[in-house]
């Protein structure tokens, strides 16, 4: 076999670069994994580590009735990585899977670099190879020198959108006489941890103290967008001032909603409350939910400091915004990520226009396993668009909308179900799931995808 046939080239050692490399080296390929940092760094990275979180530590729910839930056990079932990694560090988070950040990049950084098929560089990756099998996972923060590397390749790399991160506070400093654990509804994780173990709840118990709270927001300078571009945001990640800007019932109905949260102490539910989710194991630090922000640093302690319970609290990280950059790959893709002008090259992760650790990861797997297979001289394959894997190869590939934008794994994109007369929503997404493991298990062992080569 040509040797330069059988090695892959995976550029990025984020969540789909991590993955990917691992796919394809377990699969018998030999990986080249380049990671520009610590040669280089990006405006939001602050280790060298292998699939940093540099946003939420929440992998989202575990639930089958969920779809994010359903791309986890599809994962499981490929002996991912990242899945295997994000469980062994898990924090409690009720049914969501949430993570040590710092532990979870630090295993993944562990288990890449003592596998025997992979070779970790860190250096950036200047150019693409011309030779060879590569995948390029470069990430939403694709080094300048890179994304024009690519712009020439595709011949359009004008799509972005802005992300942003939500502020971390030192436990020890949290006023707990002022707040309650709890979660929504009181559910417990899927791995029975207690429920009053998942969240601390920031309780605002009078409408005048709420109201006040959104008002300072409104009001609250912004950090400057050094881009010259119009700030485009991602929906299912907006900024709390952006949703303050909507009205305070958008706060009151998103983020900030109490539905399913009662107070012990008073035994009544608060008008409006603020979640913080346990950020590592050892429970020193917690994260505000849904509290991503771009509000400058010293208006964030101000503001924030009028949170129930966080009065006094030291903000270990600030909220940060940054861009996030995409491929339009509906025009440049097929469903097995390929470059359709270049098919030894392969798109994975945020890229390619998934959004979300999980689905970026996922793809960075599904890019490894047909790297893999093209490095044996094997075809590529595409995942039944009625599991996770395929409905998001195929939203990114096929979509036909005017507006292609990042996409989270919902059952949105997944084909209905047959004569679909369910109206109850989780019964229908148990349906759904269901379905998808089914042609997932079939198809997995027809393409023998669950032993490693």
């Amino acid at each position: 076999m040509n040797e330069n046939r059988a090695t892959v080239t995976v550029i990025g050692a984020g969540m789909a670069g991590s993955e990917a490399a691992w796919q394809a080296a377990n699969r018998g390929a030999k990986v080249r994994l380049l990671e520009m940092r610590p040669v280089k760094n990006t405006p939001v990275h602050q280790t060298d580590r292998a699939a940093e979180i540099v946003c939420s530590n929440s992998f989202k729910s575990n639930l089958l009735t969920n779809a994010s839930g359903l791309l986890k056990e599809e994962m499981r079932r490929l002996n991912s990585l990242i899945v295997q990694c994000a469980e062994d560090t898990r924090v409690p988070a009720g049914e969501a899977l949430a993570v040590d950040r710092e532990a979870f990049s630090d295993l993944v950084t562990e288990r890449l670099a003592s596998h025997p098929n992979i070779e970790f560089v860190r250096e950036e990756a200047a150019d693409i190879p011309n030779e060879g099998i590569v995948v390029i996972a470069s990430g939403p923060l694709t080094s300048d020198t890179l994304a024009a590397r690519i712009g020439e390749l595709t011949g359009r790399y004008d799509l972005y959108f802005y992300d942003a991160v939500a502020p971390i506070v030192d436990a020890a400093t949290i006023d707990y006489d002022k707040v309650f654990r709890a979660s929504r509804y009181g559910k417990s994780s899927s791995e029975g941890e207690e429920s009053d173990e998942a969240y601390l709840n920031c309780p605002f118990d009078h409408k005048q103290d709420f109201l006040a709270f959104v008002e300072a927001i409104s009001a609250a300078e912004k950090a400057p967008v050094h881009d010259f571009e119009d700030i485009k945001y991602f929906e299912a990640c907006l900024p709390v001032e952006e949703l303050a800007s909507r009205g305070a019932k958008t706060l009151a109905f998103g983020p900030m909603k109490p539905v399913g949260l009662l107070d012990p102490r008073v035994g009544r539910r608060p008008y409006a409350v603020v979640q913080l989710r346990q950020e590592n194991k050892a429970a020193t630090l917690y994260n505000l939910v849904g509290f991503q922000t771009r509000l400058k640093w010293g208006e964030q302690k101000r503001i924030f400091r009028m949170i129930p319970g966080l009065e006094n609290a030291e903000f270990v990280r600030y909220g940060v915004m940054h861009r996030n950059t995409y491929i339009h790959s509906p025009t440049l893709l097929d469903q097995t990520l390929q470059l359709r002008k270049d098919p030894r090259i392969l798109f994975a992760g945020q890229i390619v226009g998934v959004e979300g650790y999980l689905e970026s990861a996922a793809m960075g797997g599904l890019a490894g396993i047909n790297a893999a297979r093209l490095a044996h001289g094997e075809s590529a394959l595409t995942f039944p668009d009625v599991t996770a894997h395929g409905a998001l190869t195929n939203y990114v590939a096929a979509y036909e909308g005017k507006t292609f934008a990042p996409m989270n794994a919902c059952w949105g994109i997944f084909p209905p179900l047959e004569g679909d007369r369910i109206r109850d929503k989780r019964e229908r997404g148990s349906a759904m799931a269901t379905r998808a493991l089914t042609v997932y298990d079939t198809f997995t062992q027809e393409n023998s995808l669950t032993q490693n080569k």
